[in-house]
């Protein structure tokens, strides 16, 4: 790896200067030399793009000198790990965190273009459906206000869940096309991709030490392709970036199939491939929706994990090490396939033993659980899982195994328990339990307030809180007032700001 000296690892303050004139200059400039426009006949739609490129680069700044110190510090990072993410629009949310508005505002303003209206523009990034990628966001916010190092990793979903519109008086859902006009605030990492397996079988052998090993021989492989965007901490300077992954082909065109005249199988890998980041939350009534969904949350965990390891690996750090560096939270039940993977990675590619494996695993992940409802907690039809992941299901077998080995030396001849606990759902049609599987393999269980966490160890993880009291806590949700007052009441905000100051916007109690 090319390394380029520190006193050219920072950006010119000409580049990103925040005075009325810098501003001006740099949209500018973004203008003629990115976008290829001539300032007097620019769009709407071009306009906003130029500022958000002069904003972005000022992020981007802030970006590497913030990597710059957690490098240098070797500090320990979180991972949060999220099937949704709704950031809301980038555009007047960094402006503010920047203490820019007023200046971008008067900037515009000598240009004749009013920065309200480009605001306006912006597209609402489609990637969640509700309160989950709600609490996923505004823990990134108060991670990089906070100057937490934090890396958040999620779906590049192509279509959102759905847009709401009216037609004859009636609401109807139509497709969430937030990519039209394309993202600017995110940049493409082409050469940070990882392959994710599907399907196939396993074989098993002893190597010449006499232990036993398996191999994934799968049946399809899938890249997962980076997406960066930079998340800016309010009034902090401190930035983390949410990575999300897009799927491609390994080989998105076939030209021996192109040559024979069979046009579909040509491309074919490539349209089955990409339609795993497609859209967000396939129905999943139907076979085919099921596994769509399964191999989406296997995605997500597989590239995300194999990233922190890469990660890590390159700052030199041994990987019997890694939970002492990363510390990964699992939003919900969906990427709790997690803890089968880091097994798998572990054990089968990096040669650990399973005892070596599993205490970095337990001591690597957090589980966030967000229901009390027993029907709403996640679980997977076994054939299904087998189907797709076989190593994975050999895997919580053996976790398994050895945990209800634990649950029957606590609490024995309870069999009552033990079918209560076990990974393995077999009170009819075997399924495997991904909230068990979650807390099993975590050190840490948390709801999203005090008395749902409080319902949760009384209810649905009961059984799991008697056998591990010390391991359940509570994190109370909190939401971001810069969004959710400042931007969205400036007139309440002045008025705030008039009597108490600025300082409430870093700490609520105020």
């Amino acid at each position: 790896m090319h390394l380029i000296s520190t006193e050219a690892g920072i950006a010119s303050a000409s580049r990103v200067g925040e005075s009325v004139a810098d501003l001006k200059q740099c949209f500018i400039d973004n203008l003629i030399c990115a976008l290829g426009r001539l300032p007097d006949e620019v769009n709407p739609q071009e306009a906003y793009t130029a500022l958000a490129i002069t904003i972005r680069e000022r992020l981007f700044a802030h970006g590497v000198r913030t990597m710059r110190s957690y490098r240098d510090k070797d500090s320990r990072s979180v991972a949060y790990l999220s099937a949704e993410f709704l950031p809301g629009p980038h555009l007047g949310n960094n402006l503010l965190n920047l203490g820019l508005t007023e200046v971008a505002r008067q900037a515009l303003s000598e240009l004749g273009l009013d920065l309200d209206e480009l605001i306006e523009l912006e597209e609402e990034p489609g990637l969640g459906n509700g309160g989950l990628g709600r609490l996923a966001s505004c823990f990134m916010d108060s991670l990089a206000t906070l100057k937490i190092p934090a890396l958040g990793y999620g779906i590049r979903y192509e279509f959102g869940i759905f847009d709401q519109t009216f037609q004859n008086g009636w609401q109807i859902e139509i497709t969430d096309k937030w990519l039209r006009d394309g993202n600017v605030w995110e940049i493409p990492r082409p050469t940070i991709a990882y392959d994710v397996q599907f399907g196939g079988s396993t074989e098993s052998w002893k190597d010449q030490n006499g232990r036993f090993r398996t191999r994934w021989i799968p049946k399809t492989v899938v890249k997962a392709v980076a997406y960066d965007t930079p998340i800016l901490g309010f009034g902090a300077g401190n930035c983390n970036p949410l990575r999300l992954w897009k799927a491609e082909a390994v080989e998105s065109f076939d030209f021996a199939a192109f040559n024979h005249g069979d046009y579909y199988r040509a491309v074919e890998d490539k349209m089955t491939s990409e339609n795993i980041t497609k859209v967000l939350y396939p129905n999943d009534e139907v076979l085919q929706g099921k596994k769509l969904r399964l191999q989406q949350q296997y995605f997500l965990v597989s590239s995300s994990l194999q990233d922190m390891i890469r990660l890590h690996l390159l700052l030199g750090r041994p990987l019997e090490r890694f939970h002492e560096k990363w510390a990964v939270q699992l939003n919900d039940t969906h990427p709790s396939i997690g803890v089968a993977e880091l097994m798998r990675l572990l054990l089968d590619q990096y040669d650990f033993d399973w005892d070596t494996a599993w205490n970095v695993t337990v001591n690597t992940f957090g589980y966030t659980n967000h229901t009390l409802m027993p029907e709403a907690l996640e679980k997977w039809p076994l054939h299904l899982f087998g189907e797709l992941l076989p190593r994975h299901l050999q895997i919580i077998y053996e976790i398994n195994r050895r945990f209800l080995e634990e649950v029957r030396a606590k609490f024995p001849d309870d069999d009552a328990r033990i079918a209560r606990m076990s990974l393995i759902d077999e009170t009819g049609p075997r399924y495997v339990r991904m909230a068990n599987l979650a807390t099993v393999g975590s050190h840490c269980v948390n709801g999203v307030a005090e008395l749902h966490s409080q319902l949760l160890k009384e209810t649905v993880l009961h059984d799991f809180a008697e056998l591990w009291p010390e391991k359940f806590c509570n994190v109370t949700n909190g939401v971001t007032p810069r969004r959710f007052i400042a931007l969205a009441n400036p007139s309440l905000t002045e008025l705030i700001e008039s009597r108490i100051g600025k300082g409430w916007l870093q700490n609520l109690d105020e």
